[in-house]
């Protein structure tokens, strides 16, 4: 998305003329016009004002790609544990999301078609390990501290128990 088109969104959502956002932020409204339709070189004060005027912030960064997201509690302890990925690997069998080809995807979710084709049938491995994380976040606020390895452990055991009863 281009930054006119951006601008625009932003000030038509909040319901604003063209006119209010330069008054707000200080600049003229031909200035601010020629933006919105691509037009213009503004400067970073520039942006940053219209941003604040626009009840937004403005965020520079130069880079090939995104920052990685920080890994939650839950995200930090299965992202270290095989025996995690085994029992994403369980779940996923057991709720008929992984065939042999889907398991070649592994839990980063690279099979392709065959890993399409396994959360049709069931839930996938990254779905598995998406709600694994979820649980152990959760597990942290409930503790009211971040779980443990330990933790990890028994919470596993707990999941591998449940599965017994599907005839594993």
């Amino acid at each position: 998305m281009e930054l006119g088109e951006v601008l625009r969104d932003r000030r038509k959502a909040a319901g604003r003329t063209i006119a209010s956002v330069a008054v707000d932020a200080g600049l003229s409204v031909p200035y601010i016009a020629n933006l919105e339709n691509g037009r213009g070189n503004p400067t970073v004060a520039a942006l940053d004002r219209l941003a604040t005027a626009l009840g937004a912030q403005l965020e520079v960064r130069i880079g090939d790609s995104e920052p990685p997201a920080p890994l939650s509690v839950g995200g930090e302890l299965v992202s270290g544990s095989d025996r995690a990925d085994s029992v994403v690997a369980l779940l996923a069998d057991a709720a008929g999301g992984a065939g042999g080809a889907a398991r070649a995807g592994g839990v980063g979710g690279a099979g392709g078609a065959a890993g399409a084709g396994a959360a049709v049938r069931g839930r996938s491995r990254v779905a598995v390990r998406r709600d694994l994380v979820a649980a152990l976040d959760s597990l942290a606020a409930l503790l009211g501290r971040r779980p443990s390895a330990a933790d990890l452990s028994r919470f596993l055991d707990l999941l591998q128990l449940s599965q017994s009863g599907r005839g594993l």
